[in-house]
């Protein structure tokens, strides 16, 4: 017997509480036969308007991350995503390999993190060498993302911040901010933009702004759900999100 909604795949997503984006992304990307499950770790609406409040965030998920994991593989989830971002960028590629290596020890299931996700989903887009990013961080998480990327292999021809002022408000970035975010970045000359920030509504954009500027466009939770759902052998075409769902 397997279950009647998620009888394909269950997945169970892994959020903080102040996040109001990955949820609802998420559910507009889901495949008939996919469900998600969502775990999530409080945490407080920190502000984040400088390097020191923004640094808060890799101490405030601590004492929650484990029961938001424990909680939702209640439900038995095949697979689990861990939707907050920063920390999966934080320490480079040997942070993120602890970071997975720790939430698989502790779901006993196979774990995707948007940082590697992402790079996953780079590697499709062979001819891409220099990448723009945009994020919601002050410059002290900047700099993990941008040197994520650069361990791995890209070069980052630009960072855009749109400096959001807390958790909640990150999600309050309008359109226009994201637009506005995408352009100057393409103005770099980039060969690819890949955004960072999971509560930055961003799904949506990404098949409009690969329209606009002729380059591909990769937004975290669209890389992350993309790479859970291929590595469970859910090969769906999904339109609307951008090439990387729609043709990968």
């Amino acid at each position: 017997m397997t279950d009647r909604l998620g009888h394909r795949l269950k997945l169970g997503i892994v959020i903080p509480s102040t996040n109001t984006t990955v949820q609802p992304e998420t559910d507009d990307m889901r495949p008939r036969g996919v469900t998600n499950h969502i775990g999530r770790i409080h945490i407080p609406d920190l502000p984040l308007t400088n390097n020191s409040e923004f640094e808060q965030i890799m101490t405030a998920i601590g004492p929650d991350l484990y029961g938001a994991v424990d909680r939702v593989m209640s439900c038995k989830p095949a697979h689990l995503i861990m939707a907050m971002s920063i920390p999966t960028f934080w320490g480079g590629l040997a942070g993120a390999k602890d970071l997975q290596t720790r939430l698989e020890k502790r779901a006993g299931v196979a774990v995707s993190l948007g940082s590697l996700a992402c790079a996953e989903a780079l590697r499709k887009f062979p001819t891409v060498r220099s990448i723009g990013i945009l994020t919601p961080y002050q410059p002290v998480g900047d700099r993990q993302v941008a040197g994520f990327f650069e361990e791995n292999g890209w070069t980052v021809g630009a960072v855009h911040s749109l400096k959001r002022p807390s958790e909640v408000l990150i999600s309050h970035a309008t359109t226009a901010d994201l637009r506005d975010g995408l352009k100057t970045l393409a103005d770099r000359g980039v060969d690819a933009i890949v955004q960072a920030g999971t509560d930055l509504a961003m799904a949506d954009l990404t098949g409009e702004g690969e329209r606009w500027l002729g380059i591909p466009v990769i937004a975290i939770n669209v890389a992350t759900y993309w790479s859970a759902l291929r590595a469970n052998g859910v090969e769906d075409r999904i339109e609307g999100f951008g090439s990387l769902l729609a043709e990968h």
